[in-house]
């Protein structure tokens, strides 16, 4: 009699050997995996764009590879390059602001100021030993934070090149799955049915439709926040807009929002004496920072159904999990995860059907129904 036991050894070996083979070429692809991830989400959200390019070019693959690789260097590495030299060409200026609005010292709060509940009295009582300090004690109160943000700046150069040359892997690695887009797309749906069969290609097509709606709600919340915090910033008069424009659309996109530019304008605006225009600029700051609480999840649901809580969670999860990347694939991971328990879900609620039997029985003939209403 031939033994048909499993050889637990060779199993064994065999297993560990393709996780090492995984494991290695994981930890040799390490240096390319952020900028390939990056690649993927870049490329699977704008395959559209590539599409509508390619149809008005004569059909040339190549021709909409070239514009969609250069949109991307506009939209990715030209505005912080361009940030940066902004920042380092008004730095002189902007310092000399800082000093001129330290000289000329805090202006008396308004009256009803201290008439807010619980925070009013502090506020004035706080306020009142600053402008009896005098412009010698507020440079005293600021230059050590000032020191600590110049510090903080220039251990930050390194990171923006390294930032910067990121982008540029990214650009060059997408523009490569532009040109073979169809042919990976193929060879990850034949990867989700072989390992899940149908129910594993859907997950795959649901994963791109959840990286389309996350890159969807966060770019275009971006834009809307950014653009509607700049109106309201020149509305309100204050100096460099267009500059603090810029920093809250980069603010945005890695979801801290705007609030950090916004609020520091407004207590300046009160700072300079415009009650007016700082209580308009105090509404407009509470409207902008609020926005990506519902704009951003409606935008997402355009491009994926999927739960609004579900699309949350794998935002603000995933970001803080795995960094700025991790507002795509947190998302994502969610809602293949849940799409995949659903559908075992749905699976344990059909009938079983015994082995021998036919699931689809034939209908019965129109005889045999006469037969059974005669007896």
């Amino acid at each position: 009699m031939t033994d048909t036991r499993p050889d637990l050894a060779k199993i064994t070996f065999s297993v560990l050997t393709i996780v090492l083979l995984i494991g290695s070429s994981l930890w040799i692809l390490r240096p390319f995996l952020g900028a390939t991830i990056w690649a993927v989400m870049v490329v699977v959200a704008t395959w559209p764009a590539l599409l509508w390019f390619e149809a008005r070019l004569w059909g040339r693959r190549s021709l909409a590879v070239l514009v969609m690789v250069l949109i991307l260097l506009l939209l990715f590495v030209l505005p912080l390059t361009m940030a940066i030299s902004t920042i380092a060409a008004n730095a002189d200026e902007v310092i000399a602001w800082f000093k001129l609005q330290i000289s000329k010292g805090p202006p008396q709060l308004p009256d009803w100021v201290a008439s807010v509940p619980f925070v009013g009295p502090k506020v004035t009582l706080a306020w009142d030993e600053l402008v009896a300090s005098g412009v010698a004690g507020i440079e005293a109160k600021v230059t050590p934070y000032a020191s600590r943000v110049t510090g903080w700046l220039f251990s930050q150069a390194g990171v923006v090149g390294a930032l910067t040359l990121q982008f540029l892997l990214t650009v060059v690695i997408a523009g490569l799955m532009y040109a073979q887009g169809e042919s990976a797309a193929v060879e990850v749906r034949r990867f989700g049915r072989r390992l899940g069969g149908s129910r594993g290609e859907d997950a795959v097509v649901l994963a791109g439709q959840a990286i389309r709606g996350v890159a969807l709600g966060v770019g275009v919340t971006a834009i809307v926040q950014a653009v509607v915090g700049g109106i309201g910033l020149a509305i309100a008069g204050v100096p460099f807009a267009a500059l603090l424009t810029a920093v809250m659309f980069m603010l945005c996109i890695v979801q801290l929002g705007p609030t950090l530019v916004l609020a520091p304008a407004t207590i300046w605006v009160f700072w300079s004496g415009s009650t007016g225009w700082g209580i308009f600029l105090l509404v407009w700051t509470v409207i902008v920072g609020t926005m990506d609480n519902f704009l951003r999840p409606w935008l997402i649901k355009r491009g994926a159904d999927l739960p609004l809580l579900l699309i949350f969670a794998g935002v603000i999860g995933g970001l803080l999990g795995f960094g700025l990347v991790g507002i795509f694939v947190g998302p994502v991971l969610l809602a293949v995860s849940y799409t995949l328990i659903n559908a075992w879900l749905d699976s344990a609620d059909q009938p079983v059907v015994e082995a021998g039997t036919d699931p689809h029985p034939p209908a019965p003939s129109r005889d045999a129904s006469v037969r059974g209403q005669n007896l």
